[in-house]
């Protein structure tokens, strides 16, 4: 009975609260049904399918365009070039309500949807075969003038809320935070409209580890929001192991696909500044991507 009283008065109270206070969610613009400090509706929570299909078992990518008769386990790049993290996860692709949330978190401060979509990563490190019990957790570091002009580093966010959902998920996992572990040394131009090429030489030495003793011997797991085409990754891991530790693995919440970047880029004159930066964050690939349109406003912006 006390539940029911409870239930019914809460009902009461979020109906209330959304007429006193009228708010729309900020990622589909619909009205929200009850008052909350994190202003997104529970369709668009429930809109965040994960990755399916025959994905790379190192980085991650869709072997959609793999040719006939190569290692259909691996990617190209993966093959050609083994990253030094040893697997590569991510919830789901880069796109759609997704990528809305991400942009809502990155540029317009939404901090508290760090902490539901951590859970969501947090489900997909849980499936990483042989994961250790033992991991510190690292979130990719932004530049400190950066770190100063946004006010906060959205992969540590992540990294934190994702630490306190495997927690309670795994509760024989030890994760700790290690936030000082690797640092970023220089600034570098953001990676938004850059090739994949121009990616790896823009990130070539931007990271450090500052006390290799700190990481030596250590399982590290590598937290950042978006993998594109891995040059950070990548960047971050070789940093990581050179110093010492034993291994890398990375979680990222959105991974961007080849094949949807592909299938769904528009022109640069039918995107309006509202789809900036996030669209062109992986329009580019080695194979198959587009190269056609201009560099989005302001993308010598420091990262």
């Amino acid at each position: 009975m006390v539940r029911v009283l409870r239930s019914t008065a809460r009902g009461t109270l979020d109906s209330l609260s959304a007429v006193l206070f009228p708010s729309d969610c900020r990622a589909c613009g619909a009205p929200l049904a009850r008052f909350s400090l994190l202003p997104i509706c529970d369709s668009c929570w429930n809109d965040l399918p994960a990755q399916a299909g025959t994905l790379c078992l190192r980085c991650g990518e869709a072997l959609t365009f793999e040719a006939p008769g190569q290692n259909q386990a691996l990617c190209r790049p993966c093959q050609a070039t083994p990253p030094d993290f040893e697997k590569a996860v991510a919830h789901g692709v880069y796109r759609g309500t997704l990528r809305t949330l991400l942009h809502l978190l990155k540029y317009n401060g939404l901090e508290p949807i760090a902490q539901r979509l951590g859970q969501r990563l947090a489900e997909q490190i849980r499936g990483i075969p042989g994961l250790p019990d033992s991991l510190s957790v690292v979130p990719v570091p932004l530049y400190r003038s950066k770190r100063r002009e946004r006010g906060f580093n959205q992969a540590e966010r992540l990294a934190r809320a994702t630490i306190a959902a495997l927690r309670h998920q795994r509760p024989t996992l030890h994760a700790q935070l290690e936030a000082g572990l690797l640092q970023r040394q220089r600034a570098t131009e953001s990676q938004a409209g850059l090739t994949p090429h121009q990616r790896r030489a823009n990130v070539r030495g931007a990271f450090f580890v500052p006390h290799a003793e700190a990481v030596k011997g250590r399982d590290i797991l590598l937290i950042d929001d978006i993998y594109t085409t891995g040059a950070t990754a990548r960047a971050c891991a070789t940093a990581l192991k050179r110093a010492g530790a034993a291994h890398v693995w990375v979680a990222t919440v959105a991974r961007a696909q080849k094949e949807f970047a592909t299938a769904h880029a528009e022109p640069a004159q039918a995107r309006t500044e509202t789809d900036l930066p996030m669209e062109e964050d992986f329009v580019y690939w080695d194979n198959g991507g587009r190269a056609d349109h201009d560099r989005r406003p302001g993308s010598n912006a420091r990262t």
